[in-house]
């Protein structure tokens, strides 16, 4: 008697291309602390000095090859935090890589689209060095988390049990890190701040506010 046998092919998903993109990330860290030592040196210490501010706070400190390759590091790091977030709630599964793509096609749009319209107002309102000195702290900062967060990203890929309360503790020490950068900057620039006090409210409602509200919309309606 001759039993018929089905063999159903099974897609597995493999981790290495998320073990190339981390080590990319890592690459990108050794190469601009190598190139740039001392000023990585102070760029690592904005957790408990603002220095690295002060002595780069020049405009044009934010397009160069150190900016960029942190630029990309930062990139990397929210595109895994989010797919991680997705694949723990049911909504994506972590070890997609053209997922990945797509994500960190639309952080780097999200970011690279919101400078440059920040640019086109700063320069229609005449609030150049208002907006130009905000965004040196926000982005100093921002892309000082997203170095702190590739080894955090790193540990939780690899650990399928993921805990909720760990997603949900990493995703309010990032608003609680943000809220802080905000009210430090504010303290820092509030002499500019209240001589434009009317376009920067103008400023926080449309760029501040509005686009991170239109996307938690988006995803919560996807």
């Amino acid at each position: 008697m001759m039993t018929d046998v089905t063999l159903h092919e099974r897609a597995a998903m493999s981790a290495d291309w998320a073990t190339v993109v981390f080590v990319v990330g890592l690459a990108l860290l050794t190469v601009t602390r190598v190139a740039f030592e001392n000023r990585f040196l102070e760029f690592s210490r904005l957790a408990i000095s603002d220095k690295y501010i002060k002595i780069y706070r020049d405009s044009g400190q934010l397009v160069g090859w150190f900016t960029i390759a942190l630029f990309l590091v930062q990139v990397i790091s929210f595109a895994f935090l989010i797919q991680l977030a997705m694949d723990h709630f049911g909504y994506a599964n972590r070890h997609d890589w053209m997922l990945f793509i797509r994500l960190s096609t639309f952080v780097s749009v999200f970011i690279l689209a919101k400078f440059l319209i920040e640019k086109i107002i700063a320069t229609s309102f005449h609030i150049e060095e208002f907006v130009e000195q905000f965004n040196l702290y926000k982005i100093s900062y921002r892309t000082y988390l997203g170095m702190i967060l590739l080894p955090i990203d790193a540990v939780l890929f690899y650990h399928e049990a993921l805990p909720s309360f760990m997603i949900y503790a990493l995703f309010v020490v990032i608003i609680a890190i943000n809220g802080i950068t905000y009210l430090s900057s504010l303290k820092t620039y509030q002499n500019l701040i209240v001589s434009h006090l009317f376009y920067f409210i103008l400023y926080l409602c449309a760029l501040e506010i509005a686009p991170y509200y239109f996307l938690y919309y988006w995803f919560t309606k996807s």
